[in-house]
């Protein structure tokens, strides 16, 4: 009985153990921006608007998340009158088919009254398996029309 216990207790840890081990790597990307803006309101309101994106990336499947949060502030002479926050990460499809070991960086365009007329800009992501000479990179440009357009290039080594 005593030999049972040990065999179920060394197969529970080992389980434990080889699934902790295929477990997902999820990386934060390097490169965060922030974006503000301000706003003139009816009735001397000014209102500031600050919003931040990052990637959090999965190493083993190149999935990724694209997340922001933002703060607005509107405030009268005096007092700040109303704050709000909000905040979300939105799941993006694989850069690479099979699973793997991978590494990567993010970043996002300018704000928008700076850098085009195609609504909030776009961002590019890069990712590279770190066992192999792979690179993918891909950019993002929002179209302006409702849905972005999204292309991932294989890199050539010459």
């Amino acid at each position: 009985m005593r030999e049972i216990v040990k065999s179920v207790v060394i197969l529970g840890w080992l389980a434990l153990a080889s699934s902790a081990a295929a477990a997902d790597d999820f990386k934060l990307s390097n490169n965060q921006r922030i974006s503000c803006g301000r706003g003139l309101s009816a009735g001397k309101l000014s209102t500031a608007t600050c919003r931040s994106y990052a990637y959090l990336f999965n190493a083993k499947t190149s999935e990724y998340f694209r997340c922001s949060v933002s703060l607005s502030m509107t405030r009268d002479a005096k007092e700040i009158i109303s704050t709000q926050s909000d905040g979300a990460c939105v799941k993006k499809p694989r850069i690479f088919e099979t699973d793997g070991n991978y590494t990567f960086d993010a970043t996002e365009t300018e704000p928008p009254n700076t850098n085009s007329f195609f609504g909030t800009g776009g961002y590019a992501i890069w990712a590279s398996d770190t066992t192999a000479q792979k690179m993918r990179g891909c950019i993002t440009i929002a179209s302006g029309l409702g849905s972005d357009v999204s292309k991932c290039v294989e890199m050539k080594f010459e």
